[in-house]
């Protein structure tokens, strides 16, 4: 079973992958900075303050502790534990693969950018989902970000949808922790 899912997911990949050309390569090399990303983070902050005020400050200590749990997680746990080989670091099919740059370290399961990303969508959405009407616009972004590591050639689509589970997971648990110091907080404030 795990040979046939793991066949099945690079011939998704080279798939995926195949679909290249250079306006697109760099597009998605931008995509997966996530220095480009600073304009959203930024506008994030400003919404956890102008919704909550000083208790914001919660919200933005809670995403902080997200992300580092996260990446943590996936980099230094999850990706030295199962040493699956990225793509176009792969002997059986690096010759196959079109890969934009750089490919980064040896292994890519999971991938971070995929857990980081829909982390943070699912932390936000769940703060914001009925005070910013495009919140669920976040997903888009966290696919977005997500497929690009399948295009730059360094991420397998089980990597990516399995960080996605992860970074859900993960927005999930904070928010739920962070929501009980917020309401903390707000009930000591308002005495």
């Amino acid at each position: 079973m795990l040979e046939w899912l793991d066949k099945a997911d690079k011939e998704l990949f080279l798939f995926l992958n195949g679909m290249h050309n250079p306006f697109f390569d760099e597009v998605m090399w931008m995509v997966s900075n996530k220095f480009i990303w600073i304009p959203i983070y930024i506008l994030l902050v400003y919404f956890m303050f102008k919704y909550y005020n000083q208790e914001g400050l919660v919200w933005l200590i809670g995403i902080i502790i997200l992300v580092i749990l996260t990446d943590q997680f996936t980099s230094t746990l999850l990706k030295p534990s199962f040493g699956r080989l990225r793509p176009c670091h792969d002997p059986e099919i690096m010759a196959l693969v079109h890969n934009v740059k750089r490919c980064g370290g040896l292994y890519g399961f999971v991938s971070g950018h995929s857990a980081n990303s829909f982390a943070i969508a699912t932390f936000s959405f769940m703060i914001f989902y009925n005070k910013l009407r495009y919140i669920w616009l976040l997903f888009p972004w966290a696919v977005v970000i997500a497929y690009s590591r399948i295009y730059l050639g360094v991420h397998y689509p089980g990597d990516i949808l399995i960080g996605a589970i992860i970074g859900i997971i993960f927005g999930l648990t904070l928010f739920h922790f962070t929501s009980k110091i917020y309401q903390k907080r707000k009930d000591k404030l308002s005495k």
